[in-house]
């Protein structure tokens, strides 16, 4: 069994209170529960929501600072990941959680209901509507989008989420450097500009995690995001 706690610190410098732990279990008793009537996540077994939900979700920490106020926007957030985790660890910034797939903000706002959550919030909706929505685009200080679509087509969901001097981060797997190549053209289209690649490594997963960090310099065009599923069928390459 993983010491999730200890590795919590070992990995990211995050100290997880008592409460703090209480609430992530809470969170892993009720994906488990939840997940036997809807299909919200496949992992289910406690250390491996513990590692690959939980860790993996702080892993943002490793290339940006999640200062007191940032607003945060979490889009595929799917089961809540990185998200919820976030919003337990760092009460003091602003999460937004967006999904397209209505059971699972169901699930979502349950949770944030549970804990009483006031620094998040769901969001039924697609990545690319909210991103010509004036109550989203350009107002977020971090974007962050874990296992959603290939790079070329992600950026397009996420710059325009971004305001200037923002960040986005895309929680990647081994095809991140590749994806990252492809995406050069889309970055720059859409006012970004590559940081940097980070990787990690999480106990007992084999192969290493990657965040592409891209800084967001310029604005966005106002043509993009384009119509829904546009950024995945025809992407900018």
């Amino acid at each position: 069994m993983i010491d999730w706690v200890q590795q919590a610190r070992d990995l990211f410098g995050v100290e997880l209170t008592p409460e703090q732990v209480t609430a992530l279990l809470t969170v892993e008793t009720l994906l488990i529960e939840w997940n036997e009537r809807v299909n919200l996540t496949s992992i289910i077994e406690p250390n491996a929501i513990r590692v690959r939900h939980f860790l993996d979700s702080l892993s943002p920490v490793l290339v940006t600072d999640l200062a007191e106020g940032n607003r945060v926007v979490d889009i595929g957030t799917g089961a809540g990941f990185p998200g919820l985790p976030l919003a337990i660890v760092f009460p003091d910034i602003q999460v937004t959680l967006i999904d397209s797939v209505g059971k699972k903000i169901t699930f979502i706002q349950h949770v944030i209901d549970a804990l009483g959550l006031t620094n998040a919030t769901a969001i039924h909706a697609r990545a690319e509507s909210a991103g010509q929505d004036i109550a989203h685009r350009a107002s977020y200080d971090l974007v962050l989008a874990r296992a959603v679509a290939q790079l070329p087509g992600l950026v397009e969901y996420m710059l325009p989420l971004a305001k200037i001097g923002g960040c986005c981060i895309a929680m990647k797997g081994a095809t991140a450097h590749d994806e990252t190549k492809d995406a050069a053209r889309a970055i720059v289209a859409f006012g970004g500009k590559l940081n940097g690649i980070a990787q990690l490594q999480l106990p007992t997963v084999e192969h290493p995690h990657y965040l592409i960090a891209i800084d967001k310099v310029s604005a966005t065009p106002p043509e993009f995001p384009r119509r829904p599923g546009t950024p995945t069928r025809d992407p900018i390459t």
